[in-house]
């Protein structure tokens, strides 16, 4: 998603916040009662109904999905209880994005690097860690080099000034609003440690960079100055960024993350 005059960066992966939603029942459930409560606490019961609705349609399948869930047998809860449980689960997965074992590994494996390059662009270290996670989907969805990882965790594009490996990948561009997937090249890298130093080196020699640098942990500074510049074309892009690097410094950042070599 990247038009950096041949040299940008494209996101590869999906988003890594997700919204989710649920149809309203157009009545009481399951044993609830017919009038809805008052106030804040609507859109809550309005949620359970329609999750009681579809276990009722879909059967203890309805609540086996839920990533979070237990393996719990359905007589072992209310119609209710397993509603609330399924609701819960939800929002937990939209805050997180992904399991959090897998992003506090991916998290290990970069710091030294996240570190490094924080301290050449002025910023703190949970906003490089946030842009690599959002690029790569938390190194999940890494663009691949033949058979081999291409270690390009910011979704740089190899442009005609590139002298170094290329990766080839689909990518999901936008153009004048609409979401269009396209094949580009993206450089390829020998390690890790090579993408962030090249990730560096890129924002800290143009100036159209110049209003990300030395954001310190104002992510939102950060992020908008990236978006502003063109390096993706995701018009949401900011938000996205910003949200990842928030829930980093919710958790603490990187202070309490145990490096793994690389």
């Amino acid at each position: 998603m990247r038009q950096l005059s041949g040299m940008q960066a494209t996101a590869p992966t999906a988003a890594t916040v997700s919204n989710v939603s649920a149809s309203r029942p157009t009545a009481a459930t399951g044993g609830f009662a017919a009038s809805a409560p008052r106030g804040g606490f609507n859109t809550t019961f309005q949620q359970v109904q329609a999750d009681v609705a579809a276990y009722i349609a879909q059967g203890d399948g309805a609540a086996a999905t839920s990533s979070s869930s237990s393996a719990i047998p359905s007589q072992a809860m209310s119609l209710q209880a397993m509603a609330l449980r399924k609701r819960s689960g939800a929002v937990e997965g939209e805050e997180n994005g992904v399991d959090g074992d897998i992003q506090q590994q991916f998290l290990a494996s970069i710091k030294p690097w996240a570190e490094e390059t924080a301290g050449k662009l002025g910023v703190a270290p949970e906003l490089v860690a946030a842009h690599a996670a959002l690029e790569s989907g938390w190194g999940r969805q890494p663009l691949k080099n033949g058979a081999g990882n291409a270690n390009n965790l910011f979704g740089l594009k190899a442009g005609s000034g590139w002298q170094g490996e290329v990766a080839v990948a689909s990518t999901t561009e936008y153009e004048h609003g609409a979401m269009l997937k396209k094949t580009e090249r993206f450089r390829s890298y020998p390690d890790t440690a090579s993408a962030f130093r090249d990730y560096a080196s890129l924002l800290t020699s143009s100036p159209r960079y110049a209003a990300a640098l030395n954001t310190g942990s104002d992510a939102r500074a950060f992020a908008s100055g990236l978006a502003k510049a063109g390096y993706a074309t995701d018009p949401n892009y900011a938000d996205k960024l910003s949200k990842v690097a928030a829930q980093l410094q919710r958790g603490g950042g990187l202070a309490g993350v145990t490096p793994t070599g690389n």
